[in-house]
């Protein structure tokens, strides 16, 4: 098939025109008019991931975060950026990012993740006004009212994570829970204003952990932990189109990041 035809479920469920100013979703390596036998789906596009796309006779790779999110001065062996789009160019892989469009579309990113976690209700936290019901975010109720620190144990399980970092369990039980995938600090207010008791995402910042001392609970359960029901989603959106294609996850998409515990 080719390239286009593989990757045009994913640009109607979530259209490159939702991505933000900063992002580069969309085709980085390769032609649209090329073709490919099979696509492996990862989070990050690594070396490891490009080895296991050439042993799987994958001519595509599809991840959540673009390959080349900066723009690049030289193609060298300096970064493993660079040593990736090398090794891409030279097997003849097209690699494509379904990043912050993915994030925001309708039903996209935050709401596989909340599924994940058994939510229930689920309504936008944050809207973009890109199209209707886009944004960033979900806030719904646990599947019962559970005591926080339970909850994040379950939390913890169902991701996978070594470890998550918490503020004060400043509330009792967890009765509403809002996330959002990926770095979310920035809608710790959206949080409040929902009226979570719990707010997960990723990437927060010593102060975040201050601030929500008073009435809010935050959880940061890792990047990619956040982040790694892309590879589900991604899958069952082509598949949905698609039924007769070979469409991989990727067995060495992992966490960069170690725990000591």
């Amino acid at each position: 098939m080719k390239i286009r035809e593989i990757v045009a479920p994913l640009e109607e469920f979530a259209p490159l025109a939702l991505q933000e100013h900063y992002d580069n979703a969309g085709l980085i390596v390769g032609d649209p008019d090329d073709e490919a036998d099979a696509a492996l789906v990862c989070v990050d596009v690594t070396e490891a991931v490009l080895e296991e796309a050439v042993e799987r006779g994958a001519g595509l790779v599809i991840a959540h975060h673009p390959l080349v999110f900066h723009p690049l001065k030289r193609l060298s062996r300096t970064t493993y950026i660079e040593r990736a789009v090398r090794r891409a160019v030279r097997e003849g892989i097209a690699v494509y990012a379904c990043h912050t469009n993915l994030d925001s579309a309708p039903q996209g990113m935050s709401y596989a993740l909340g599924r994940q976690l058994g939510l229930q209700e689920m309504e936008l936290l944050t809207p973009s006004g890109a199209a209707a019901g886009a944004g960033f975010g979900v806030v719904g109720r646990p599947e019962c009212e559970m005591p926080t620190e339970a909850f994040l144990r379950m939390v913890r399980e169902r991701l996978g994570t070594g470890a998550i970092r918490h503020s004060a369990l400043v509330r009792e039980t967890v009765r509403r829970v809002a996330l959002c995938t990926g770095a979310g600090a920035s809608m710790m207010a959206d949080a409040r204003r929902s009226g979570a008791d719990l707010y997960i995402s990723a990437d927060f910042r010593y102060n975040d952990f201050l601030d929500a001392d008073n009435d809010l609970v935050i959880a940061d359960v890792g990047h990619f932990e956040s982040e790694y029901c892309a590879i589900g989603l991604i899958c069952e959106i082509i598949r949905k189109k698609i039924t007769n294609f070979a469409l991989h996850r990727s067995e060495r998409s992992v966490n960069p990041v170690n725990y000591l515990v």
